[in-house]
C-alpha cells in the first residue's frame, strides 16, 4: 500500500490580480503557509506560468520548482481544463466558450481547436519538463446538448460524437505517450465524459490507451447519485488523480438533479467547502489507501457558501488529518508463528 500526498491545492479558483495570489511567488508563499506541500497549476492563468515558455524552456521550469520549493512546495500537475474544453465543442456553446480562448482564434471554431490542441499538447511537454507524470484536463464534449433524449436522438448520433472524440483526443494522447505523462480526464457534467459508462465508451474508440486516464472528483458523482466509492474499485487501475472537493444533495419536492435553472445557491445540489458537505471522505481516503493510489490529494475549493480563503485554510488541515499513512506491518504479526509445512499439513489432517 502507498501513503497518497499532500494537502496539495488547486490554485485556478484562488489566481487573482491582487496579492498574494498575482504571481506565482506569491501565491506559493501564501499556500505554504496555510500547509500545503503541493501546487497544481492552471497552465491558462499567464499570472502563474508562461506556457509556450515551459514547454520550451527547461531552465524556466527548473526556475518554478525552485520558486515552489522555496516555500516548501512541489508542483502536482498542470491543468488544462479550459484548454480541454475547446477540444471538442458542439456548436450550442461557441459563443458561451468562446471566451476560453485566445482573442486571435475567437469566433474561428477551427482555428479556436487547432490553437487548443495546440495548447493541451504544450501542457504535455512542459509536464515532462517539469517531471510530471500526470495531466489535468477536460474532454469537451459534442453530445452534451443531447444527454436527455427528448426528442428521441435518432439512431448512431452518441456513437458519432464519441467516434469523433475519440479521432480529435488520440494523437493527442500518442504526444502524451512520448512524454511520459497521463492524460487525466475530469469526470465531469458538461463534459462528454461525465461518468463511468461515458468513460468507458470512450476509452473503447481510444483502443484502451494507456494514457487516457482520470481524474477522480466525488463531488461530481454526488450531484449525479453516482455510488462514488464503487467507482474508485471499478476503476482504480485509471484513477491517477484526485480533487478533493465536497458536495451536497438535498433534493424537494420542487427539485432534484436538474436544478430547475437556479443558481448554486438554491440548487438541491450544491458544492462545498470540505467537511460541509456529504461527501464520505473517510471511506475514499480508506479505499486510496488499499487501492495503492500513489498521486497527490489536491484541495480544489469551489463552495456557493464559504469565503475561498476560509476553505483553504480549513482544506490544508482537513485532508491533511484524512491521509492515511499506511502500514507496513499486520495488526496481528505479533502473534504470528512463522512457516512450517509440516505444521500446516498435521493442522489440516494431512500426512
Amino acid at each position: 500500500m502507498k501513503t497518497i500526498k499532500g494537502p496539495a491545492i488547486f490554485l485556478a479558483q484562488f489566481a487573482g490580480d491582487a496579492a498574494p495570489f498575482n504571481s506565482f511567488d506569491a501565491i506559493c508563499k501564501w499556500a505554504g503557509s496555510l500547509g500545503y506541500k503541493g501546487v497544481q497549476i492552471p497552465s491558462w492563468d499567464g499570472r502563474l506560468i508562461d506556457l509556450g515558455k515551459a514547454a520550451e524552456s527547461q531552465t524556466y521550469c527548473d526556475e518554478l520548482k525552485g520558486i515552489a520549493a522555496r516555500h516548501g512546495l512541489q508542483i502536482t500537475e498542470l491543468s488544462t481544463h479550459l484548454q480541454g474544453q475547446l477540444v471538442a465543442v458542439h456548436p450550442a456553446y461557441d459563443t458561451a466558450f468562446d471566451g476560453f480562448a485566445a482573442p486571435e482564434v475567437r469566433g474561428n471554431a477551427k482555428a479556436r481547436q487547432e490553437w487548443a490542441v495546440d495548447q493541451v499538447i504544450k501542457a504535455g511537454k512542459a509536464s515532462q519538463r517539469l517531471g510530471l507524470t500526470e495531466h489535468a484536463t477536460f474532454s469537451g464534449a459534442l453530445a452534451w446538448p443531447y444527454m436527455y433524449p427528448w426528442p428521441q436522438r435518432p439512431a448512431g448520433l452518441v456513437e458519432e460524437a464519441f467516434d469523433e472524440l475519440a479521432r480529435r483526443w488520440t494523437p493527442i494522447l500518442n504526444k502524451f505517450d512520448e512524454f511520459g505523462v497521463d492524460v487525466c480526464y475530469e469526470i465531469h457534467p458538461g463534459e462528454d465524459l461525465h461518468d463511468g459508462v461515458s468513460y468507458e465508451m470512450f476509452l473503447d474508440r481510444v483502443k484502451g490507451h494507456s494514457r487516457a486516464n482520470i481524474l477522480y472528483d466525488p463531488s461530481h458523482f454526488v450531484l449525479q447519485c453516482l455510488d462514488y466509492l464503487d467507482y474508485l474499485d471499478i476503476y482504480k487501475d485509471r484513477i491517477k488523480m484526485f480533487h478533493v472537493k465536497d458536495a451536497e444533495f438535498n433534493p424537494t419536492g420542487r427539485q432534484g438533479v436538474y436544478g430547475g435553472y437556479q443558481s448554486w445557491v438554491d440548487r438541491a445540489g450544491r458544492f462545498r467547502s470540505l467537511g460541509d458537505g456529504q461527501v464520505d471522505f473517510a471511506g475514499i481516503f480508506s479505499k486510496m489507501a488499499a487501492n495503492d493510489f500513489a498521486g497527490w490529494a489536491v484541495l480544489e475549493w469551489e463552495c456557493c457558501l464559504k469565503h475561498p480563503e476560509d476553505g483553504a485554510r480549513e482544506g490544508a488541515e482537513f485532508i491533511k488529518n484524512h491521509i492515511i499513512r499506511v502500514t507496513e506491518k499486520a495488526f496481528d504479526d505479533f502473534a504470528g508463528a512463522g512457516t512450517d509445512v509440516a505444521a500446516n499439513r498435521k493442522m489440516l489432517g494431512l500426512s
